[in-house]
């Protein structure tokens, strides 16, 4: 028996289709994951087997194989944990092989059948909405962060069985209901506001002009004097987010995993990286070409307080990324280009 259904794998701030498939054959009980596929998927089958047993499944005793194509491509994450779950059910006949070969399914499980949510879920359905899929199958989790997304039905499950019965027919889930845009920006608060900034209208008249013109500051001034107070309520009196730079800013967010509980992101974002961060955090880097600093920082600000004390090859690394609007992170295993258009904001100690 054989059964297919899709899943969507991360490359950057993208999604790349990945054909899950499944075949249950007769002969020696075998359990095997091919593909490409790192650790963390390999260990799948440890997941898969404890979560379909609590969740009352029997797993099958015979030979199982697991293709994960493209083969060439290397599968990262545990996102993979519910698609191969559900192949496996459809070669059980537990639910239809026709329900779950258009659709798109991400999740990782739990050992007693749960699931928890995923890193990138917004560029993955995005990405998976662009390529004509119809229906995305997400833990509850992410529900927030995709609920910007139109076009595409996606289903919040929170356990292995509700995404069985839902594609069964047993117990359908309604999809998740879309927000505009326009009632996101009004439910916003700002935590730190410009209005509330007492004195200072020097300072504050030099920062309004410089968010009118998009310029880069340099405060420079007595410790205690309102400097990084007024840094950080900049964000408040630059011009709102279009939809499109929401986007683009929340994929980010969501790669790096640092997506808020509301979803998409509707204030600019202020990043403020500690004097000590290195050139790889500032840039981005790491085992899976991750976003840095001043990619979290596209389409907000980026303050360096006690300008100074940075190091100088960090300092150095944020030239050409500013001057080309991205930055693309380079490493064995992987690369990545992020966008890295932002505000700068220093501020250092008055020279005596």
């Amino acid at each position: 028996m054989l059964s297919r259904t899709l899943c969507y794998a991360l490359s950057g701030i993208e999604g790349i289709c990945i054909t899950v498939e499944c075949n249950l054959s007769g002969g020696l009980p075998v359990f095997e994951v091919v593909g490409l596929a790192d650790t963390a998927v390999k260990e799948s089958r440890e997941r898969i087997k404890s979560a379909m047993r609590n969740m009352g499944y029997d797993f099958p005793g015979d030979r199982l194989i697991i293709n994960l194509a493209p083969a060439d491509i290397k599968k990262e994450s545990a996102s993979f944990d519910l698609p191969i779950a559900l192949s496996i059910l459809a070669c059980m006949r537990m639910i239809g092989l026709d329900s779950i070969e258009h659709i798109a399914a991400m999740g990782e499980l739990a050992l007693d059948g749960s699931l928890r949510p995923i890193r990138g879920a917004l560029p993955l359905v995005i990405s998976a909405r662009n390529e004509g899929i119809k229906t995305v199958i997400l833990p509850a989790q992410n529900a927030n962060e995709v609920v910007c997304v139109e076009g595409i039905s996606v289903i919040p499950v929170r356990t292995l069985r509700e995404a069985a019965e839902h594609l069964s027919g047993k117990a359908p889930i309604q999809p998740v209901k879309t927000m505009s845009y326009s009632q996101m920006l009004s439910e916003r608060v700002y935590q730190d506001d410009f209005k509330n900034v007492k004195g200072q209208a020097g300072a504050k008249r030099a920062l309004a002009i410089a968010a009118a013109g998009g310029h880069n500051v340099l405060m420079v001034g007595a410790p205690g004097s309102g400097k990084t107070l007024m840094a950080r309520c900049v964000p408040s009196i630059l011009p709102d987010m279009t939809f499109e730079e929401a986007l683009i800013t929340t994929r980010i967010h969501s790669v790096a995993g640092s997506v808020p509980e509301k979803g998409l992101l509707t204030q600019r974002p202020f990043r403020s990286p500690h004097h000590t961060a290195s050139h790889v955090s500032m840039v981005g880097g790491g085992t899976h070409a991750m976003p840095g600093e001043i990619s979290k920082a596209h389409n907000g600000v980026l303050f360096l307080d006690e300008l100074p004390e940075y190091r100088r090859d960090v300092l150095e690394a944020l030239r050409q990324p500013m001057e080309d609007g991205f930055v693309t992170v380079t490493r064995v295993s992987a690369q990545s280009t992020y966008p890295s258009e932002f505000m700068l904001v220093c501020s250092m100690n008055a020279i005596c």
